[in-house]
């Protein structure tokens, strides 16, 4: 295991990534302002709603002071790019990403978790032991090695995120292809390809080639004879997804995993070829092994765990949401509701409308209507408001729910104070009514 594990390897693809991450996550952040995200997203709405437990992250919603909380983020990637006070940028940026990514919900995407994750699992590597400021002004630091198993971990990170990816995808909507369809009828107007996006052919050809990749890829990758093969695939895998679905960075930090798997030999011909490959093949047991293997095996049990959380819950995941998030579900359903809400005093008896939009942004408003745990935060917030007021009210909400495109059905027991109840993150909340039989199947058109 010390020879498997603490072999040193040269570290030519980790000092690569390094670059290219920190050039990508500078360009999210300054990306975030450039594009209007931010000021949508976490400045213009009056409420945002964040994992539970951390609402004191409210504190930094709406405030103009986030823009200079993004142009410094946007540093230290730059600082993270150039290898420069490499393990403070990195950390800064962690920290700083972590806390915009639990301050909202409603623009929840898999890359911005796994983003977060990268940016922690970066601060633990020596990134910055060559091709950087750092060893430059400290050649003490300098070192064309690292230990194999920061190579096995990030492999690994990738692994699991493609192989989950695939699994999930291994129901009905997406076999028989309907799923693509829905994803594609919104591309129509692109400009060349979006009749030929229309076709049958392409929906089939976009359910199966999204399974077998994230099945295959990391194998192909890994295997010598395939690996070209995997990295043409994956180049053009990625880049169709960046024009047709334009979601930022993802598709080419994808890309870049890629340098994980070439030979240092290959890189080194490549993008650094006054770099002296490595062959030495020592093994340095550190003093604080122990702390290393113990503090990456539990993460990997979290990330083996988080994504089968939804089978120990009641009810499906696609109608429930209960286990959707931090599990790799990519593009597997589409959602749409509708969500009526009453407040009663509880003084009076008096029960009357409430206009929960006066405190919803219009971003914020189709994630309300269909995820429960955003439907519980609503209502302590209603609750909340009203006690300002002098009023202590019961809050309830009927939400009527479709998934996929079919016939929408009742989702919320409407006669359950939710602002009464409480929110377990383990454990299946039975406000959600049960999914309806066949609550996907398609309704007929007359």
């Amino acid at each position: 295991m010390n020879k498997f594990l603490f072999k040193q390897i040269d570290n030519i693809g980790l000092v690569l990534f390094r670059v290219v991450f920190g050039l990508l996550i500078a360009t999210e952040a300054f990306g975030a302002i450039a594009t209007g995200w931010l000021r949508r997203t976490l400045i213009e709405p009056p409420f945002t709603f964040n994992f539970i437990g951390f609402d004191f992250l409210q504190n930094l919603q709406g405030s103009n002071i986030l823009y200079f909380y993004f142009v410094i983020m946007g540093i230290f990637g730059i600082f993270v790019m150039l290898g420069y006070k490499y393990r403070f940028s990195i950390i800064a940026y962690a920290i700083m990403w972590t806390a915009v990514y639990l301050m909202q919900k409603s623009s929840y995407n898999n890359h911005y978790y796994l983003m977060m994750l990268l940016c922690w699992i970066m601060a633990f590597l020596p990134a910055n032991r060559w091709f950087s400021l750092d060893a430059k002004i400290n050649p003490e630091i300098k070192s064309p090695a690292m230990p194999r198993w920061v190579l096995l971990i990030l492999i690994l990170q990738v692994w699991i995120v493609y192989t989950f990816a695939s699994v999930a995808k291994f129901y009905p909507d997406w076999l028989d292809a309907s799923m693509a369809a829905m994803l594609m009828s919104g591309k129509s107007d692109y400009w060349l390809i979006g009749g030929l996006l229309q076709e049958t052919w392409v929906h089939w050809s976009i359910a199966y080639t999204g399974i077998l990749f994230d099945l295959l890829i990391v194998p192909l990758m890994l295997w010598k004879r395939t690996r070209l093969l995997g990295f043409v695939i994956s180049v053009f895998f990625h880049l169709f997804n960046s024009i047709i679905f334009q979601i930022g960075i993802f598709p080419y930090m994808s890309i870049a995993f890629a340098l994980f798997f070439f030979s240092p030999e290959i890189l080194q011909k490549r993008f650094l070829p006054k770099k002296k490959i490595y062959t030495g093949n020592e093994i340095i047991i550190p003093k604080y092994k122990n702390l290393i293997v113990g503090v990456f095996s539990i993460y990997f049990l979290f990330q083996l765990g988080l994504p089968l959380r939804h089978w120990f819950f009641k009810d499906d995941v696609l109608w429930t949401e209960e286990g959707h998030r931090l599990s790799w579900r990519m593009m597997l359903r589409s959602k749409s509701g509708s969500l009526t809400v009453w407040v009663k005093d509880k003084a009076t008896g008096e029960k009357q409308l409430y206009n929960y939009g006066k405190i919803v942004g219009e971003k914020q408003q189709g994630s309300v209507a269909t995820k429960p745990d955003i439907m519980w935060q609503l209502a302590k917030k209603i609750k909340m408001l009203e006690a300002a007021e002098g009023r202590d009210v019961s809050v309830y909400m009927e939400a009527m729910v479709r998934v996929n495109g079919g016939n929408y059905y009742p989702f919320t027991d409407s006669t359950i104070d939710l602002a009464a109840e409480e929110w377990h993150p383990f454990k299946h909340s039975e406000w959600i009514l049960p999914s309806p039989k066949d609550y996907n199947e398609k309704p007929v058109k007359e």
